[in-house]
C-alpha cells in the first residue's frame, strides 16, 4: 500500500513533529486540522483540512472533518471501479494514513475540579468517525492512533516503499480498541453523571447500570494460573497502584493473596501487619508501631505464615525486615520502605517487594466487587460497612466491658475477611486462631480453638454469620472464651443466649453478616 497523503488531527502531540517530518521527506503530502496543523508548520509544509474541504471549521472546533471529501478520500476501495468513478466526479483525493488520537477525556474527568460540562466538550466526535473509517478500509488505508507506532511506519515506508498489510491489520485492530475504550469511559463516567437521580418504575435509585463495560489492560502473562495445567495473565483497569521494587515475577495466586491482604490491613488506622496464605489471614494484629505489630502478626501462627504474603499498612522498618529475612516468605508490600530495610529484603534474591500507593488503593475499595460466573457476571457492593460499636445489640446477662466492646470490633473487622463458615479469635488486637472455609460452624470453632491452644482463654470469638446451634458457643466457651460477637438472626437466636449465659459471657449481635465465598 503505497502512502501519497496522510491526515494528522492529534490530541497527543508526542513526537507528532518528528513523525511528520520523516512523512514529508519521503514525498508524502500531510493534510491537518488547526491545532495539529499550527505545530506542523514549524517544520513542513501542511494542506489545511478547511483547504480540502473548502469549507471553514466551525462550531468552536466541534465540525472540522466530517465531509465526504474526507471520508470518501478514506474509505474509497482502491480497486472497486464503481468507487473511483464517483471520487473522481466528486474531485475527491485518496487519503493514505490516518494519524488520529482523541481529546484527553479520561485526563479531564480524572482532575478533582472537573465539570459535567468539561467533561462534554471532550468528547471527541470527529476524531473516532475518522479511526473508524481507516481502520474499516484497513486494505486500503492505515491508522495510527498510538505514538509508539510511528517508528514502524517510518521503517516499512523507509524499507519497502510500502505500509505491509499485516501491519494496518494490527494498526486496525488496535483503533478500534482505541475507540471502544473511548466510549466505555465516556459512557461509564455519562451513566454515573446524567443518571444520578434516575429511577426505576418502583421510584427507587437506580444502582446497577442496565448494561456493564469495564475495561482492563493487559499487564503481563503469568508463569502460570492457580495451577501449572492453568495459564494466566494479570489485566489492571485503571491507574497502577503496586510497583514491583525487587524479585521474581508475580503468579496468580501471589496476586490474589496480596489483594486481599491490603483490602484487610486497610480497614485499621492503628499500625497493622497482616499475614496471608491461600486468600485467609493467618496473621494479624495492630500495635502501637509497625514494628510490634509485625512480632504480634507472626507469632499468632509461625508455622502458617510460611511462604505467606505480609503487608503493612504502614513503612517498613529495617528492624522488621531482618526478622522478616529470617523466614520463608514469598511477598512483603507495604505504603514505604526504609531504605535500609529494601536493602535487606533485597537480600534474597526471589522474595516478591511491592510497594502499594496507599490513596489508589483505598479508593478501590468503593468500586464493585464482581464475580465471573458461567455465562455472567455477579456485581455487588464492597463490603465496606463499618460497625458502629454504639449500635451493637447486647443480648447476654452478662455485660461487655469498654475493652471488650473494641476488641470484639477488631476481631468482627477480621472475621469479615476470612472465608466462610469462619470464626475469629483475638486479644490484645492479635488474632490467636482462625476457623476458615468450613462447611458447619462447629468445626470453625473447633479449628480456631484448636489454633489458639492455651492463649484461647481470655480471647473473644467473632462468627461470620449466626450460630444456627449452641454448639459452636459450647466448644468455645468450655475452653475460655470471654465475649461473643455475631451477627444474629437465627431462629436458634435463644439457644446460643441461653447457651453464653449458662457460661457468664456477654455477646452481642450486630445485625450485619460477612460471609465470603
Amino acid at each position: 500500500m503505497k502512502v501519497k497523503r496522510a491526515l494528522f488531527s492529534v490530541s497527543d502531540k508526542k513526537g507528532i513533529l518528528e513523525f511528520a517530518y520523516e512523512l514529508c521527506n519521503l514525498g508524502i503530502e500531510i493534510i491537518s486540522t488547526g491545532g495539529t496543523a499550527k505545530i506542523l508548520r514549524e517544520k513542513i509544509p501542511v494542506t489545511s483540512v478547511s483547504e480540502v474541504t473548502n469549507f471553514p471549521e466551525i462550531l468552536d472546533g466541534r465540525v472540522k472533518t466530517l465531509h465526504p471529501k474526507i471520508h470518501g478520500g478514506i474509505l474509497n476501495v482502491r480497486n472497486n471501479s464503481e468507487h473511483q468513478k464517483e471520487v473522481e466526479k466528486h474531485n475527491i483525493k485518496n487519503i493514505d494514513l490516518v494519524v488520529v488520537n482523541l481529546y484527553p477525556f479520561r485526563e479531564t474527568i480524572s482532575k478533582n475540579d472537573a465539570t459535567i460540562d468539561d467533561a462534554v466538550e471532550n468528547i471527541d466526535i470527529g476524531g473516532p468517525c475518522l479511526l473508524r473509517s481507516a481502520a474499516k478500509n484497513y486494505r486500503d488505508a492505515a491508522v495510527v492512533v498510538d505514538p509508539e507506532d510511528y517508528e514502524k511506519i517510518i521503517n516499512e515506508l523507509k524499507t519497502n516503499n510500502e505500509i505491509s498489510l499485516k501491519l494496518r491489520k494490527n494498526l486496525a485492530v488496535k483503533a478500534y480498541r482505541h475507540t471502544a475504550s473511548y466510549d466505555i469511559a465516556i459512557y461509564n463516567y455519562l451513566s454515573g453523571e446524567l443518571m444520578k437521580n434516575n429511577e426505576n418504575e418502583n421510584n427507587n435509585k437506580i444502582k446497577f447500570p442496565g448494561s456493564l463495560f469495564c475495561e482492563y489492560r493487559k499487564i503481563q502473562e503469568l508463569r502460570y494460573g492457580e495451577n501449572p495445567q492453568q495459564e494466566g495473565a494479570f489485566y489492571r483497569k485503571g491507574d497502577k497502584i503496586f510497583k514491583k521494587l525487587h524479585g521474581k515475577e508475580l503468579s496468580f495466586n501471589n496476586i490474589v493473596d496480596t489483594n486481599d491482604a491490603c483490602e484487610l490491613i486497610n480497614e485499621f488506622n492503628d499500625p497493622c501487619v497482616t499475614i496471608v496464605k491461600h486468600s485467609n489471614p493467618c496473621g494479624i494484629a495492630c500495635a502501637g508501631n509497625i514494628d510490634d505489630a509485625y512480632d504480634k502478626a507472626y507469632s499468632g501462627d509461625p508455622m502458617a505464615a510460611f511462604g505467606g504474603v505480609i503487608a503493612l499498612n504502614r513503612t517498613l522498618t529495617a528492624k522488621a525486615a531482618e526478622k522478616i529475612n529470617k523466614i520463608f516468605i514469598e511477598i512483603v508490600t507495604a505504603p514505604d520502605f526504609e531504605d535500609d530495610a529494601l536493602e535487606i529484603l533485597k537480600q534474597k534474591k526471589n522474595i516478591r517487594i511491592l510497594k502499594y500507593d496507599l490513596n489508589k488503593f483505598s479508593k478501590s475499595m468503593n468500586e464493585f466487587d464482581m464475580k465471573k460466573v458461567a455465562g455472567g457476571m455477579l456485581l455487588q457492593d464492597k463490603n465496606n460497612i463499618v460497625i458502629d460499636p454504639d449500635k451493637l445489640k447486647i443480648v447476654s446477662e452478662a455485660k461487655p466491658t469498654p475493652g471488650q466492646i473494641e476488641e470484639l470490633i477488631f476481631a468482627n473487622t477480621v472475621v469479615k475477611h476470612v472465608k466462610s463458615n469462619a470464626i475469629v479469635l483475638s486479644k490484645n488486637k492479635k488474632v490467636f486462631g482462625i476457623g476458615a472455609g468450613q462447611m458447619s460452624r462447629v468445626d470453625a470453632s473447633k479449628i480456631a480453638c484448636g489454633k489458639a491452644g492455651d492463649e484461647v482463654l481470655g480471647c473473644v470469638m467473632a462468627s461470620d454469620a449466626f450460630f444456627p446451634f449452641r454448639d459452636g458457643i459450647d466448644v468455645a466457651a468450655k475452653k475460655g472464651i470471654a465475649a461473643v460477637i455475631q451477627p444474629g438472626g437465627s431462629i436458634h437466636d435463644r439457644d446460643a443466649i441461653d447457651a453464653v449465659n449458662e457460661y457468664k459471657i456477654p455477646m452481642v449481635f450486630t445485625g450485619v453478616r460477612h460471609f465470603k465465598h
